[in-house]
Formats: structure tokens, sequence, C-alpha cells
């Protein structure tokens, strides 16, 4: 009875796609064949790929064989990035800043759900990393989420809230640890 009931009234509220069917079919057979194969290890041609579906890369980007990207043309990622086998569960937009670092086997994730509602209404909201944020290999960042200039979180570390500049994050839920300083 329950699950009956979830399925007739869940709510996806005003979450558009953003694509045509089309469009989306096309991107669903691409990032099989040449992103999660890793049968192309060209960081260009990713890139070119990247583009010809609506992201907004900028120059010399790194993106590594094995990233898995939800929807290319809800991704903007400034100059000098590198984005390694991440996975960006992007239903809003997700903005990268120039400098920014991506880790191995990191998630991006923009959307959840409304686990008070029995609806199970989907909710959504953008990440955004500001120049120079790092986010550490198997880290987790939530939706709404905001790196601002420099902030780092490390290693394994959930983000729930927002990280401030020049600062070090660690732990579920990651807590500011040290402040970031160059040298």
């Amino acid at each position: 009875m329950l699950k009956t009931q979830l399925q007739k009234n869940f709510d996806t509220g005003n979450f558009q796609i953003g694509a045509s069917g089309l469009k989306q079919l096309l991107w669903y057979f691409t990032d099989a064949f040449f992103f999660r194969s890793k049968m192309i290890p060209f960081s260009n041609m990713l890139v070119f790929f990247l583009r010809a579906f609506g992201a907004k890369i900028g120059k010399d980007v790194r993106i590594k064989p094995g990233i898995q990207i939800k929807y290319p043309w809800k991704l903007e990622v400034g100059d000098y990035s590198w984005l390694a086998d991440c996975y960006i569960e992007n239903l809003d937009w997700v903005k990268i800043g120039n400098h920014c670092c991506i880790s191995q086997q990191a998630m991006l994730m923009t959307g959840n759900h409304n686990y008070k509602k029995i609806s199970f209404d989907l909710m959504t909201s953008p990440i955004i990393l500001e120049d120079g944020a790092w986010v550490g290999a198997r880290a987790s960042v939530c939706p709404g989420v905001k790196f601002y200039t420099h902030s780092i979180l490390s290693m394994g570390s959930v983000a729930i809230g927002d990280l401030a500049a020049y600062s070090i994050y660690q732990g579920n839920p990651a807590v500011k640890i040290r402040d970031r300083i160059f040298h």
C-alpha cells in the first residue's frame, strides 16, 4: 500500500532536465562509450564531447577517463581545473571555478528527496566551487553547498554546509580543522 502511494504521489516539483529526449539519448550512449568505458584517455577529446553537449568548459581543463556526469548541459568549469574519475549528479547546476580540483571518486550531488513527505518530493540545489577549491578523494558534497575561494574538503569527508574561504574541512559532517595557508 505504502509503495503504491509513493509511486502515485512522487513529486518532482519544477525539475526540468533541460534537454530534449534525443539529446538525452545521445548523451547516454556518448557517456557509456567514451566516458565510463575509459576507452578515450585523452582529456581534450572528453572536453570536446562535454562542450558538444552544452557544458561550459574553460581553457586547459583536464577531464580524466571514468568521470560520470549526469547532465553536461548543467555544468560549468573554469580555466585550469582538473576533474578526476568523480561522480557529478547535476540535477541542478554545478559551477566549478578556475584552478579547482575534484579528486578520484568524489561525489557532487545536487539533488535529494524530502523524507518528511509521503510523496518523497525531489529537491535540487546548485553546487558552487569558487576559484582554487579542492574536493578530496571519495569526499561527498551535498546539494546547495558552496566552497568559497581556496577551501578544501579532505579525503572521505562530507560537506553538508558551505566551506569558508582558505579553510580545510574534514569529517562527516565536515568541520573546519585549520586554515589553508600558502607558502
